[in-house]
């Protein structure tokens, strides 16, 4: 294994991302503009990390953090090592809030590592290798991919390690997206604890059309966004262990507004070619949300500076 000399740094600026877009249950994804910055150098020996922004005093500044995990699988991965490492993160991303967090750090760890390694690694082998980290590759793919994805998980039958794939779909040039952000966190594992083992056959043909709807609606049609962003698989049976978004997301949506629980949420999420109605965002704020406008981003981008 060949090892990396001192001195060598990257910088790795990586997207937030909304998963879900209302019907495609860890299958869509969505690069948003709203951004972590990561600075990576090879040092001499130990493990050296700053955080700055969400998470900053909150997060482990040692080997399990999970950008330093992330970095430590890409590098493996790419066949080589480091003597020591500095981390900076400088984060915006809302931790916990539906927006990607987990996932744009664990693909900002293997950007980086790749970016040290020499780029190496492929868009897919980057995929893979960060989304590993969640076990699903929406958010993760949007934040390498960019745009919007639609993304899937194969076992293979010989038992051995999940495959994560993505793949890229165009975004109408005037799509904007809005979130909604509330002062309270979700965890995931505990959101999706409420939701059933089983749904009917109704309710199942009623996402496969609208995850369908929604990739045409991405691209050609975003009148469709309200019709397309309809959910019956999750977003219902997460409405009473997150009130605010769901009562947002319901305020919006009885005003034509395609809104939706943006993955585990609790953000609420707005995709439209037109303003949101003023007034309904400063209620917003008025009630504790962060109001963020977001364009749709691109992938995930690597400086190597030294």
């Amino acid at each position: 294994m060949r090892e990396l000399q001192p001195g060598r740094k990257v910088h790795v600026r990586v997207p937030a991302s909304s998963a879900n877009l209302g019907p495609g249950f860890d299958t869509l994804g969505l690069a948003l503009s709203l951004f972590d910055d990561v600075w990576v150098e090879v040092s001499d020996a130990g493990l050296e990390v700053l955080v700055e922004g969400e998470g900053e005093g909150e997060v482990p500044v040692d080997e399990r953090h999970l950008v330093v995990r992330a970095i430590r699988s890409g590098l493996d991965a790419a066949g080589v090592s480091a003597p020591g490492l500095k981390v900076t993160c400088r984060n915006r991303i809302p931790q916990s809030r539906g927006l990607g967090s987990s996932a744009a750090a664990a693909v900002a760890g293997v950007a980086a590592a790749n970016g040290l390694a020499g780029g190496v690694l492929s868009t897919e082998e980057l995929v893979q290798l960060s989304s590993a980290f969640e076990g699903h590759p929406d958010n993760a793919a949007a934040s390498v991919i960019g745009g919007a994805v639609v993304s899937w998980t194969s076992t293979p039958v010989d038992g051995t390690d999940p495959q994560y794939k993505a793949v890229a779909i165009p975004v109408h040039a005037e799509i904007r997206a809005v979130a909604l952000v509330p002062n309270v966190r979700a965890s995931t594992d505990a959101v999706r604890q409420v939701l059933p083992n089983e749904i009917s056959h109704i309710d199942a043909r009623f996402n496969v059309s609208r995850a369908a709807l929604m990739t045409v609606a991405l691209q050609h049609h975003p009148e469709l966004l309200w019709e397309a962003t309809r959910d019956r698989l999750h977003q219902p049976y997460r409405a009473d262990v997150l009130p605010l978004t769901a009562e947002w997301v319901n305020r919006l949506r009885n005003r034509g507004v395609a809104a939706y629980l943006s993955g585990a949420g609790p953000t609420a999420m707005v995709l439209a070619t037109e303003a949101v109605q003023p007034e309904l965002l400063q209620q917003a704020a008025e009630a504790g949300m962060q109001v963020l406008p977001l364009d749709v981003a691109g992938p995930v981008e690597v400086n190597v500076l030294a």
